[in-house]
């Protein structure tokens, strides 16, 4: 069964997210959070590599009354090159990764960052696995990584990070960043 209500962390973590502007759901299937945040008056883009995903999620946006634009591009490193075949260009004031495996992209995501854009990535951990075998150890993040990843980067100030077991029973990195407002 394909969620309709965004995740519970996602709403939880709602007090980061601007009113307005340019929202990025990376990866984010049938539409679930890009529909919540064009509710609460974001312009989203839904980028996916399903073109049925794409397609349900436009139908249920226009169910729900709001508009959001979808994007079918494949966000896996081209072998070659190790970079996505298209990330939408920005700037994005909101960047949302919600369980997948975003760790490559992370300098292409700060390059689309507007200043003061928000960057949120939820992805679970391995210690998910002490409860579930799903997913597969090689989406999951080592303790400590999600952090590690946001540092080096160090293009971005990291507001609020998080491990731990959410209310589902899944163990969840939890990283809310921004890049900094003068980009100098």
């Amino acid at each position: 069964m394909i969620p309709n209500e965004p995740s519970p962390t996602i709403t939880r973590l709602a007090k980061y997210f601007p009113n307005s502007g340019r929202a990025l759901d990376l990866a984010g299937g049938a539409g679930r959070h890009s529909i919540w945040l064009a509710e609460r008056g974001l312009d989203v883009t839904l980028a996916d590599v399903s073109t049925a995903g794409l397609e349900l999620a436009e139908r249920r946006a226009a169910d729900t009354g709001v508009t959001i634009e979808t994007c079918e591009t494949d966000f896996e490193p081209d072998d070659s090159a190790n970079q996505c075949s298209e990330f939408p260009p920005g700037p994005w004031h909101l960047i949302l990764s919600h369980y997948y495996d975003c760790r490559a992209l992370i300098p292409t995501i700060i390059q689309n960052l507007g200043p003061a854009g928000i960057l949120i990535v939820v992805q679970p951990t391995e210690k998910n696995l002490e409860r579930s075998p799903k997913p597969p150890r090689r989406f999951l993040l080592q303790e400590g990584e999600l952090r590690s990843v946001a540092s080096v980067a160090s293009k971005l100030e990291i507001i609020s990070y998080t491990e731990a077991w959410t209310d589902e029973d899944r163990h969840e990195a939890t990283l809310v960043a921004r890049r900094p407002a003068s980009t100098t």
